[in-house]
């Protein structure tokens, strides 16, 4: 009988990759963790401390050099890390040589409403507690808060998104009937927004008012600035 030794050097070869990938396999699942990277994708300052993200990770272990690579679940590591009230996105991986590495997106705040215990809202019109690490700066909501942000967030977001207006409105209240009142930064003038329409061309006015006022050195003698007027800014003095 004729050997077929093309077949037998290729079922040779097969076990020898199968052998050295399982020999090579097992190594690797035998060897410890190396070092954590974390890496924040937000723009924010940290709401979370990259020790309590260390410890998400590696949970009941006292340092990530005692952990061995099979015992980590890289799933479960995630999911504990979006379980924490200050993370909107994580993604965990591992590389070849033993780091650990975690990419987080924080949560973004856009307002702070004022209650028994304040709370944060963030751009997706979900609470958000404070942080104890970092305070945000955003503006102060007070009056008839309700527990569906949906219609305040964006404004909010117009407000957070605008560079003037960031700078300038500090505080929100909102009457029993939905009517906005603004606050502003350094000066004791109310602006009467009224309620949640024409947006945009409300906060154009305020900015020609506001440019104009500060250009004429009046802005301290306004009581009131009203926005409600389609496109006439009403402004009462003290």
């Amino acid at each position: 009988m004729k050997i077929n030794w093309g077949l037998i050097k290729f079922i040779v070869l097969v076990g020898l990759v199968v052998f050295l990938y399982s020999f090579t396999n097992k190594r690797n699942i035998a060897r410890k963790l190396t070092k954590i990277e974390i890496e924040f994708v937000d723009e924010n300052d940290p709401f979370i401390t990259l020790t309590t993200v260390n410890k998400l990770l590696i949970q009941n272990y006292d340092s990530v050099t005692s952990v061995l690579k099979e015992r980590l679940v890289l799933k479960e590591a995630e999911n504990r890390l979006l379980e924490n009230d200050m993370i909107r996105d994580a993604q965990v991986f591992m590389t070849v040589d033993g780091v650990l590495g975690a990419k987080i997106e924080q949560r973004n705040p856009v307002g702070r409403i004022a209650a028994a215990n304040d709370f944060y809202i963030d751009a997706d019109s979900k609470k958000m507690p404070l942080s104890k690490v970092y305070s945000a700066r955003v503006p102060l909501v007070t009056g008839n808060t309700v527990t569906d942000f949906t219609v305040l967030t964006p404004l909010l977001l117009k407000i957070r998104e605008d560079n003037f207006l960031n700078q300038t409105i500090v505080g929100l209240h909102i009457s029993e009937k939905g009517f906005v009142t603004m606050k502003v930064r350094k000066h004791d003038f109310l602006v009467r927004f009224g309620t949640l329409t024409n947006e945009d061309k409300k906060f154009q006015n305020f900015k020609a008012f506001y440019q104009q006022a500060l250009k004429n050195g009046m802005l301290k003698e306004y009581k009131n600035v009203d926005l409600q007027f389609g496109s006439q800014v009403v402004a009462t003095k003290k």
